[in-house]
């Protein structure tokens, strides 16, 4: 499968990194506005072509499928113009902005018979199906700790008097939709749609929130979810059960996974993979759902998809968190 990239950044880097690793996953092409840096970039990763404009790329039989890391407020456009053009997207998380483009989206890539993800990496881990297999061995879960706290150098030039895009309401920015989601997906592939949703922010000048906690109630315990893009932890994730408590690392890798038995104590260390290029598992995961049509993985990602992206969503409206493209 041939595919192009939109956006040059980090994230842009890591995802073709893994492609190299994947199974028949080829770049074709790569996308910037400015020429210089368009084939710059190409070259640096190979790729055979570049394009400066978005309609040109999404009509070229050079790809099949693109991949979208721009700024998280023009995720819905682009993503409806490759549709459009009959090309699967892989969107980097948050997919989009609310539920309604998501929705919008969606009704488009059936329409055109072709299929839209959201890059949302460590559900798609075989550490997740580690951590899912050993949640029977905790008994009934009553707390959830989950984190993602890590500070952004781009605060620093928020600080300065600059707005970064993630720092921006009118990019849909902010911590909970950029780090927050990585626990929150967790927490939801697990266990479902919570009762209700709270959420506890710090509003920034700019409109969106720095760091939060963010509250999901279920039937027999509470998940505490912490997220910041202003401070750092160095705590670990917990999912504690009256049997015993699961103990992971970062939230978008879920290494260094532990199982601490309740009566015993005893800590039984569960083994992880350590991937250089860990988007190679969801790319893979794309694949296969393409190429074998599997239809009902795809209903049970794309419900994933909307459960997270509508909890956010209601998050930010309890705490009048509005993004640009919704005014």
């Amino acid at each position: 499968m041939k595919f192009g990239t939109i956006g040059t950044s980090w994230i842009t880097e890591a995802f073709i990194d893994a492609a190299n690793e994947a199974d028949n996953f080829k770049l074709a092409a790569v996308y910037s506005r400015a020429e210089d840096k368009a084939k710059q970039f190409a070259e640096k990763n190979n790729a055979p072509h570049y394009f400066t404009d978005l309609q040109q790329m999404a009509a070229s039989d050079e790809l099949d499928c693109v991949y979208i890391a721009s700024p998280n407020s023009l995720h819905f456009e682009q993503a409806v113009l490759f549709l459009k053009h009959k090309k699967h997207v892989i969107c980097e998380k948050p997919i989009f902005s609310n539920t309604t483009e998501l929705q919008e989206a969606h009704r488009i890539a059936e329409e055109n018979e072709v299929y839209l993800f959201e890059a949302m990496r460590n559900i798609h881990s075989p550490n997740f199906l580690r951590l899912q297999e050993n949640i029977k061995e905790i008994g009934t879960v009553r707390s959830m700790m989950l984190q993602r706290v890590q500070y952004s150098s781009r605060y620093d030039k928020y600080l300065a008097g600059e707005t970064p895009n993630i720092f921006s309401a009118e990019f849909s920015g902010g911590a909970l939709v950029d780090l927050g989601i990585y626990p929150l997906s967790i927490a939801v592939a697990l266990f479902g749609k919570p009762q209700r949703v709270t959420y506890f922010p710090v509003i920034l000048k700019s409109g969106i929130d720095g760091n939060g906690t963010l509250v999901l109630v279920y039937p027999d315990f509470t998940c505490t979810i912490v997220c910041s893009k202003i401070s750092n932890s160095f705590n670990p994730n917990e999912i504690h059960g009256e049997e015993g408590t699961l103990l992971f690392g970062d939230s978008g890798t879920l290494t260094n996974q532990a199982l601490v038995k309740t009566h015993s104590d005893e800590k039984v260390i569960l083994d992880t993979v350590v991937h250089e290029h860990d988007m190679v598992f969801e790319i893979n995961h794309f694949q296969e759902i393409i190429e074998t049509e599997n239809e009902q993985e795809y209903k049970r990602l794309k419900e994933l998809n909307y459960l997270v992206l509508s909890i956010t969503e209601e998050a930010r409206k309890q705490s009048g968190i509005v993004f640009g493209v919704e005014r």
